[in-house]
């Protein structure tokens, strides 16, 4: 028998060898012989086994390298395009000031396969995929645009139109009425003309509301087009986690959703400094070009696969899906998995609100709405609305906590696309709830501080410390977990109606946040936040015991956990 270390190299060269040349000793290739699917991933298992056994019980080489090399490129890729988005944006407004600059865009819409299978259950990185994730999350850039809009422009519009505080805060609070209307009917809508349909409809609405934004003259004309920002906004904020988790493999699914959540932060900081340097109709048409970017490249990019299975376009399906992980990729287990899925349905009734509360549904639901509610609950719609009077209260300046708030949630946000299939939905979010709790209790001791007057100095930048950390922990994952989680578990056949009621208790929860958050500032200071930490503490222990892990698991692997869709069948 030879040495271990013989033994070793020689696993690592075999699993090599079966990595790269797509070797039978761990082919995805369905048997012929008429084995059934368990039957299958034992035989798989055992393959799978006899390679770590040659290369000893420590053995990993197979996979670690090409597992971090893969993620690290697919997540750097889309984060260039998303910084050459940004650049758009930014060239646009120097364009727009009379500075000539040249587009950064360049052509992806390819199927050149960029990375390589790493693992059974894994899938290959195609330039296909990259693009067609990069063109959804331009509606999350979208929404961050629109939702950082009326911080920097104040004090112009105001100016500019003659505006009391009471209609300006009429106008800034449309979007949320609005994005309500828009989300209890984005699930129906995507389920009715497909995710790309609806990304459309979104980005028409969005449009239309910056126009009328941009040529307002008067009040009435800016409530219009806040209002159509809002339906556009509540669609796309359901309808790109859902398109990214459906055309995604399970090894990148975590990260590449919550590269949602990192666009809406990098459209807020696009829309606070270019506030600071142009007017508000010239940051208007800016807050267009996302909006524009994404309708004329949705004729580029696939329809989601398991959307096209629900609808009983099987063969258009399996095309899709070899189309977005490489024509060189076996996808046969994959495609099986869904059709299998999407078969078992057929035998379940379709989604209707009556549907929702079947006990089989409960816990999927229970878990991403009370996400939902924690995740505005916890603070973060007032932190962001009324970051600057808690800037002024405290004795700090309000441009620089605001400005240091806008650049530290890029880097936190990146931070949590990279580690979210990594360490798990559970470990990070735990972490960010956490962390949004310790700097809830910081900024609650800082206002403890300054109204019994024990150290005013001191209050200001216990202020900034413990804002400017919330804002680094909650991007780095309870931000994204809640629209995660809804694309994750909640089953393909009442996911339109489940999700329309999320998204909806969604924008519910924020607006009664804005509404009582500033009562609850006049009330205390300290007490609010107080408050607030024991929320977080809250959420915490929600995850901690509630919420499941879905790494590395597929989307009909963890529905079928969560209802037993198959055993019903």
């Amino acid at each position: 028998m030879p040495p271990p270390y013989r033994r070793r190299r020689a696993g690592k060269l075999l699993a090599l060898i079966a990595v790269c040349r797509n070797s039978p000793l761990i082919s995805r290739r369905r048997p012929t012989n008429g084995a059934t699917n368990q039957q299958f991933q034992h035989h798989m298992d055992n393959k799978w086994r006899r390679i770590r056994l040659l290369g000893g019980e420590n053995h990993n080489a197979p996979t670690l390298f090409d597992e971090m090399s893969q993620s690290f490129l697919f997540y750097f890729l889309l984060i260039i395009m998303a910084g050459a988005e940004a650049g758009v944006t930014g060239i646009t407004s120097r364009l727009l000031r009379g500075k000539q600059d040249s587009d950064p865009i360049g052509d992806y819409a390819n199927d050149d396969v960029v990375g390589a299978v790493s693992r059974p259950g894994d899938s290959s990185i195609t330039a296909a995929l990259v693009f067609s994730i990069f063109v959804a999350v331009c509606g999350s850039f979208a929404y961050g645009c629109a939702g950082g809009y009326t911080s920097p422009v104040q004090e112009e519009i105001m100016s500019d139109l003659s505006l009391s505080t009471a209609e300006y805060s009429l106008f800034g609070s449309m979007i949320t009425v609005g994005a309500f209307t828009g989300a209890i009917s984005s699930g129906k809508l995507s389920d009715f003309v497909g995710r790309k349909g609806a990304m459309a409809i979104s980005d028409i609405f969005i449009a239309a509301g910056w126009i009328s934004i941009v040529f307002s003259q008067g009040a009435w004309s800016l409530d219009i087009g806040r209002l159509l920002q809002g339906v556009g906004v509540g669609i796309i904020l359901y309808t790109v986690p859902i398109y990214i988790a459906e055309i995604t493999p399970k090894n990148l699914r975590g990260g590449s959703v919550f590269i949602n959540q990192l666009m809406i932060c990098l459209g807020i900081s696009t829309m606070f400094f270019c506030g600071t340097v142009i007017s508000w109709r010239v940051l208007g048409l800016i807050g267009i070009a996302p909006s524009v970017v994404q309708f004329l490249c949705l004729s580029f990019i696939p329809e989601s696969p398991r959307y096209l299975a629900k609808i009983g376009r099987a063969e258009e399906c399996e095309a899709v899906l070899q189309h977005l992980r490489g024509e060189n990729v076996n996808i046969s287990l994959e495609a099986a998995d869904i059709e299998e899925y999407t078969n078992a349905l057929e035998s379940i009734p379709r989604g209707n609100a009556f549907l929702l509360f079947q006990r089989q549904y409960a816990y999927s639901l229970t878990v991403v709405l009370c996400l939902m509610i924690f995740g505005q609950l916890n603070g973060s719609t007032g932190i962001l609305y009324y970051a600057s009077e808690i800037f002024e209260y405290a004795g700090c300046s309000s441009s620089i906590g605001s400005v240091a708030m806008a650049i530290i949630q890029l880097p936190s946000a990146v931070v949590g696309v990279f580690v979210m299939d990594k360490s798990g939905r559970r470990p990070m979010g735990m972490i960010s709830a956490a962390g949004c709790c310790f700097a809830c209790i910081i900024t609650a001791l800082s206002f403890v501080l300054k109204d019994n007057q024990w150290s005013k100095s001191a209050s200001p930048y216990l202020v900034l410390i413990g804002i400017v950390g919330y804002s680094v922990a909650y991007t780095l994952g309870i931000g994204g977990l809640p629209f995660l989680m809804m694309a994750e578990i909640i089953p393909l056949n009442i996911k339109g109606t489940a999700g329309g009621l999320a998204t909806g208790v969604n924008w519910f929860s924020c607006w009664v946040v804005s509404y009582t958050f500033n009562f609850l500032l006049d009330w205390s200071s300290s007490g609010t936040f107080f408050i607030l930490a024991g929320v977080n503490a809250l959420v915490v222990l929600f995850i901690a015991k509630v919420v499941p892990e879905t790494k590395g698991r597929t989307l009909e692997e963890m529905q079928e956990s969560v209802t037993n869709f198959r055993g019903q069948a």
